[in-house]
């Protein structure tokens, strides 16, 4: 850690009333989709400056404990699902060391520069994955999106981790390709 940031820690609780660990904690009772709406939050809410906001903010995504809760409870009703969410992110990770699992309330976003998947567990049998694969044509596997989410533009429904074929991995890895 670097001399300014380890300042901005310490004087934290002298010059916004809380140290980091209880920021942190607030900021776990909230669900954000951006980082600017968390950074307006702590500015207007809580009257921390910009510079404050910013850092808590970046710390936060550091915080690997709010992650863990938030695919704890999207699989806490539905555990058999949970062994394709793994299977999914271990495959993934090997597509390269930029990617960024962003868990939100029901889902996880899967990033480079930009999103070019999320993983859903929607029902207590299926979990959703969304990519972004514009210009690929729909088939039985590889649906169009529809109304399952605008942020993406097909779907796959996954019953068990023998759904991830190589079929599945190679839309992953060409959504993967084309958000770098």
């Amino acid at each position: 850690m670097d001399k300014a940031l380890e300042t901005m820690i310490t004087n934290m609780p002298g010059k916004t009333g809380k140290s980091l660990e209880e920021w942190l904690k607030i900021l776990k009772t909230k669900t954000f989709t951006k980082h600017s709406e968390a950074v307006n939050f702590l500015k207007k809410e809580h009257g921390v400056t910009h510079g404050f906001a910013n850092t808590i903010m970046h710390l936060s995504k550091n915080d690997t404990t709010t992650e863990i809760d938030l695919v704890a409870a999207q699989y806490e009703k539905k555990p058999d699902l949970k062994p394709i969410y793994d299977a999914l992110k271990s495959y993934i990770e090997t597509l390269g060391n930029d990617i960024e699992f962003a868990p939100k309330k029901a889902y996880v976003s899967v990033r480079r520069k930009k999103q070019f998947a999320i993983i859903q567990p929607s029902t207590k049998t299926r979990v959703d994955v969304g990519l972004n694969l514009k210009g690929t044509e729909a088939t039985d596997i590889l649906e169009n999106s529809g109304s399952f989410s605008a942020m993406c533009t097909h779907r796959i429904r996954l019953t068990n981790t023998e759904d991830i074929s190589e079929a599945v991995k190679n839309w992953l890895k060409e959504a993967f390709e084309a958000a770098g």
